[in-house]
């Protein structure tokens, strides 16, 4: 899947700070699941908040087979009005009445169609991106697909739909847990009050505890995040914790010439 803010490009940065022996791996903000594959831990309890996306790794876990037939479908029928027209099933009733490999389908063709490989919702749940102009998207990538089922399989992989906080409860020490929140806006300063989004500032202290908490228990604990005045208030007092600062390329605008090197931070215990 694409997925703004993934790993692919921060995964060399990443591994520098892996553990070399850990137990079981957590990743409470699982996304596009780049730095998961990568890893490829033996056991892992993996998350996210969006049910959608947590459906979809659970058919691909589960029915890869019906899930790619229902994909060439797709790939058959692709074109502006099918997209406009699936899109309109979270508003017309249709997504309730769908299977799960239905949805699962439904989510990637999206991903891989939108407009910049978006995922975005409106307050009533309702995606609302437009159609993204791709001259041949890949929608049915069987190859992909076979080999992240046969490792979710293989390994046991554990994939839950609940809050962050939640999905770490049975971390231990030993154990290894990636936080990849939400980032906060560049354009936001070190003000605490002007901070808001809807993993806002509230959230990033909940988060920030939790770390802490994980840390001094004996889990190795990483994050990322923005690089920005945030996170040395969040951050940068905590004993036993390092801060690194790194840049990726990212696409900040709507066009390929936007796309440069944005600073980033990977927080973790030394």
């Amino acid at each position: 899947m694409k997925w703004v803010g993934g790993k692919r490009q921060l995964l060399p940065e990443l591994a520098k700070y892996v553990p070399d022996h850990f137990g079981t791996y957590f990743e409470p903000f699982l996304g596009g699941g780049a730095f998961l594959l990568a890893l490829s831990p033996e056991h892992a309890i993996v998350n996210d908040f969006n049910p959608e996306l947590v459906i979809t790794w659970m058919v691909v876990r589960d029915q890869p087979a019906e899930l790619l037939k229902q994909l060439k479908l797709h790939q058959i029928s692709h074109s502006k009005a099918y997209y406009l027209h699936l899109r309109e099933a979270d508003r017309d009733g249709r997504l309730e009445k769908m299977t799960v490999v239905e949805r699962a389908a439904r989510f990637i063709y999206m991903n891989k169609t939108g407009f910049n490989g978006l995922w975005r919702v409106n307050k009533k749940g309702q995606n609302n991106v437009p159609f993204g102009s791709y001259k041949n998207p890949n929608i049915s990538d069987r190859d992909t697909i076979k080999v992240a089922s046969r490792y979710l399989n293989d390994a046991g992989i554990v994939i839950t739909n609940s809050d962050f906080e939640k999905s770490v409860l049975d971390a231990q020490t030993g154990d290894f847990v990636y936080f990849d929140p939400p980032y906060i806006p560049m354009s936001e300063t070190s003000n605490f009050t002007a901070y808001s989004s809807d993993f806002g500032y509230d959230q990033q202290v909940r988060l920030r505890d939790l770390f802490v908490t994980l840390h001094q228990n004996g889990v190795h604990v990483m994050l990322s995040n923005s690089d920005v005045p945030l996170i040395k208030e969040l951050y940068g007092d905590i004993d036993g914790i390092v801060i690194e600062h790194v840049s990726v390329n990212r696409m900040v605008g709507a066009r390929a010439s936007s796309r440069k090197k944005v600073g980033e931070v990977i927080v973790h215990g030394k």
